[in-house]
């Protein structure tokens, strides 16, 4: 169990970030072990085969045995939602010594694997280093970057959701409702069902919540010399891969135009225009332009959520959706 210690401090500078370079090396789990999520099987198929300019072996060597992963290639988002080039440049900056030391806390008790264990003097240690970040850049460009704008859509959604979670529960409802392996107690978040098990007094350095689509359980750093972040698993995932709905019926599609028929198929339940735009892989301005002509003509009803506002059918919206549904 890994347990973090937040005093009062802590908890006012506790915040949500987003970080590409974290996904994309959470991503390498999935690759490397299908049976870790289903969810992400069509992702990881049409992945593997564009794969072969890359050295495989050196990327699949950054995700221990036990599926840990070397803290210095996750440094601490500078800004709330920061570049990928810029997370990246931060890693080609870490010293050959923090290189050394993280690469053998995350693959321990193991030795290292066969493409890491050549590094042995600092300049050794520096080429490895630039040799994986050149490496990780090309697998962002091929792997993940073509998805980015639709996963972030569904991360800042969470974190939407999350953030009515704090101001309605504060931090046990919050902390609760992410993932059952997570308990706050009396000042302390613990972190169930990990390998490590240390205990880190914050000290004024704040909590950092990063949601993920790529995790499936949460995921602290490895070591306890990192300032506290917990990655997490992000709501909503089982619907990122699926295909935006196209097959609506003739007639609606004629009544209305194919986008609006397809935005009133999705509002059989509440969603939000962040949540609609990323199901559709459209922006969040189009989905609003037609959400205005459907609440205009009353097929949708709207209603405010904390600072979301949700769509939903009307009934008469239902009344239209059904009827197409079910003309011959």
């Amino acid at each position: 169990m890994i347990s973090f210690v937040l005093g009062v401090e802590d908890l006012a500078d506790t915040r949500f970030a987003l970080s590409p370079l974290h996904e994309t090396l959470l991503s390498l789990r999935v690759l490397q072990d299908p049976g870790l999520s289903a969810l992400h099987l069509p992702w990881r198929r049409s992945v593997l085969g564009r794969l072969g300019a890359l050295d495989t072996g050196l990327l699949m060597s950054l995700v221990a045995r036990r599926r840990t992963i070397p803290d210095f290639l996750t440094p601490q988002p500078a800004s709330f939602a920061p570049h990928f080039e810029d997370q990246l440049d931060a890693v080609r900056r870490t010293s050959p010594a923090r290189v050394r030391r993280d690469l053998a806390t995350a693959h321990a008790p193991d030795p290292l694997p066969e493409p890491l264990r050549d590094a042995v003097d600092d300049a050794d240690v520096a080429r490895l280093r630039d040799a994986v970040c050149d490496l990780l850049l090309g697998y962002w460009r091929t792997a993940v970057a073509p998805h980015w704008p639709r996963m972030r859509l569904l991360l800042e959604t969470d974190m939407t959701h999350r953030a009515r979670q704090l101001a309605t529960g504060g931090l046990r409802l919050l902390f609760a409702d992410m993932h059952p392996n997570l308990r706050w107690r009396d000042g302390v978040l613990h972190i169930d069902g990990m390998l490590g098990d240390h205990r880190v007094d914050a000290s004024g350095r704040g909590l950092l919540l990063l949601p993920s689509v790529f995790a499936h359980k949460p995921a602290p750093p490895a070591g306890p010399e990192v300032q506290p972040r917990l990655v997490y698993p992000s709501r909503g995932v089982a619907t990122l891969w699926e295909e935006p709905p196209v097959a609506e019926p003739a007639q609606l599609a004629s009544l209305l135009g194919p986008p609006r028929a397809r935005l009133l198929a999705l509002l059989e339940e509440p969603l939000a225009t962040t949540e609609l735009a990323r199901r559709l892989r459209v922006t969040p301005s189009a989905v609003s332009q037609h959400l205005r002509v459907l609440h205009g003509t009353g097929l949708v009803t709207r209603a405010r959520e904390g600072r979301r506002v949700l769509y939903k059918r009307s009934s008469l919206g239902d009344l239209l959706a059904g009827a197409a549904v079910e003309a011959p």
